[in-house]
């Protein structure tokens, strides 16, 4: 067996009780790796750590972080390439997504090492004279962060950077199919001026590491993202313990084609929203609600684009869709084309497992039409490439039909009408619309989140991060 990829803990690379070989998705014979696995008892090493970390950092010059931050986010970029193929290799995103991440993420750390600078407390005169109130916020303290494996290194950079802005501490616990780009991103903050124990990568299963993190009544705050199932343990197991906590889970999200629309522009936005990344974000537009006016020439459109995609390695040039994680989501995907088929939806385009050179869990993109907003599949997350067609009488019944669901995190209209956009981003029932683009993509300077079963606690990104990484005091002083 080849190294071994060390755990990070109290500001030393240390052995797990075992490890697992961390596989290509393109390619099933290339082992990127192996990757030590904590046991439970490093869980608590890790918080133990963590608090002592934390003691020492929040003391920090507001300089020496953001010298911290911006060294991070300046290597990351630098190295975009070298990490955005390690990334697009393990996770199976086509190389220009993997290395537009990594750019990305670095530009979080950069955001956030400014507003370790911009971090102004508030002054107020009391009620009462000769008394002075001030409002500052402090550091919640030591932070569980949970990433999944869809965005290996966006997703836990959009977490870690604030906690390690506002002087927390962190446990970072990445999803076990991609360890890669977590171990890539905690060997770059471990040569940073971090005192032993600020931040600590804890790799292994949900099941035994991070229920033991989740439970744990000595974290102070836990972010989470990943599955509604998974979240709602999360927040029964945080809130028996108080722990502050917040969680972004699943979506269902829906683009609506509107009689004005500029087809072309539609086709791009939903190929863009339902099937990069191989379909597997939780910002997907998996529903595309089309006004019957358009929906027999928007669908003509759409297959034809479809009949020009690259599906393939997630190195190659030119691909456009890679493979499925693993070989389990690929056959959850088969299964729901085989589901909404017999639920009465009509296969329109794709639908199969794909062979390619390489040994690869890869799929066909696929569209369904003749589908209603009841079924299974327009119901339920499937976090693949697979887009259903609805089609609805007019814009109306489109708003009606983009809220009948329990989740709530992005949406998007294609439409040349101000009147309707304004509507749609009034009574769009999510955290984030769009108009005239894809749902996917989503800036790093704004909040981010959604709501109904999407999400729940406060917002990340952007400004509002501060609201989870923070606490707020009132201070009081009587001058003389």
């Amino acid at each position: 067996m080849s190294h071994v990829h060390s755990l990070y803990i109290d500001g030393r690379w240390v052995d797990g009780q075992d490890s697992i070989a961390n596989v290509n998705p393109s390619d099933t014979s290339d082992v990127i790796g192996h990757y030590a696995q904590a046991g439970v008892d490093q869980v608590g090493e890790a918080i133990a750590a963590a608090q002592r970390g934390v003691n020492e950092w929040r003391k920090s010059g507001l300089e020496q972080r953001y010298g911290v931050l911006m060294a991070i986010g300046d290597e990351l970029i630098a190295r975009k390439d070298e990490l955005g193929r390690l990334l697009a290799r393990e996770e199976g995103k086509a190389l220009a997504e993997g290395v537009g991440e990594v750019y990305r993420s670095g530009q979080f750390f950069h955001y956030y090492a400014a507003e370790v600078l911009r971090q102004i407390d508030e002054r107020v005169d009391s009620v009462r004279p000769g008394v002075e109130v001030d409002t500052r916020r402090e550091p919640v303290g030591v932070v569980g962060i949970i990433s999944p494996w869809n965005f290996p290194m966006a997703t836990a950079v959009w977490k870690i950077a604030p906690a390690l802005a506002f002087g927390n501490a962190v446990i970072f616990k990445p999803a076990n199919l991609v360890p890669a780009s977590a171990w890539a991103l905690t060997e770059i903050i471990s040569r940073q001026a971090l005192p032993a124990g600020t931040f600590n990568l804890l790799m292994g299963p949900g099941s035994s590491v991070g229920d033991a993190l989740i439970s744990s009544p000595d974290i102070h705050a836990l972010s989470f993202t990943g599955s509604l199932d998974v979240g709602r343990r999360v927040a029964a197991a945080t809130a028996g313990n108080l722990v502050k906590c917040q969680l972004e889970m699943g979506s269902k999200n829906a683009l609506i084609v509107a009689d004005d629309a500029d087809l072309d522009l539609a086709v791009e936005a939903a190929f863009a929203g339902a099937y990069s990344g191989t379909g597997q974000k939780c910002t997907a537009s998996s529903r595309l609600i089309v006004t019957e006016a358009v929906h027999d020439a928007f669908v003509e459109k759409l297959i034809k684009k479809l009949e020009t995609v690259r599906v393939g390695h997630a190195l190659e040039d030119g691909v456009h869709i890679g493979p499925a994680v693993d070989a389990r989501q690929l056959e959850s995907n088969l299964a729901w084309v085989e589901r909404a088929r017999a639920d009465g939806a009509t296969l329109a385009f794709g639908g199969e497992r794909l062979e390619r050179d390489t040994d690869g869990f890869y799929m066909a993109p696929t569209l369904f039409v003749d589908t209603t907003n009841d079924m299974a599949i327009n119901r339920e997350e499937v976090f693949g490439p697979i887009a259903c067609v609805i089609k609805v009488r007019d814009y109306e019944e489109a708003v009606a039909t983009l809220n009948d669901t329990n989740f709530g995190l992005t949406a998007g209209i294609i439409t040349d009408s101000l009147k309707l956009a304004s509507d749609f981003k009034a009574r769009a029932e999510t955290g984030c619309v769009m108009v005239n683009l894809a749902t996917a993509g989503t800036d790093y300077h704004v909040p981010f989140g959604g709501r109904k079963d999407s999400s729940f606690g406060p917002r990340e990104q952007g400004r509002y991060a501060r609201e989870f990484y923070t606490v707020v005091k009132t201070c009081y002083v009587k001058a003389g």
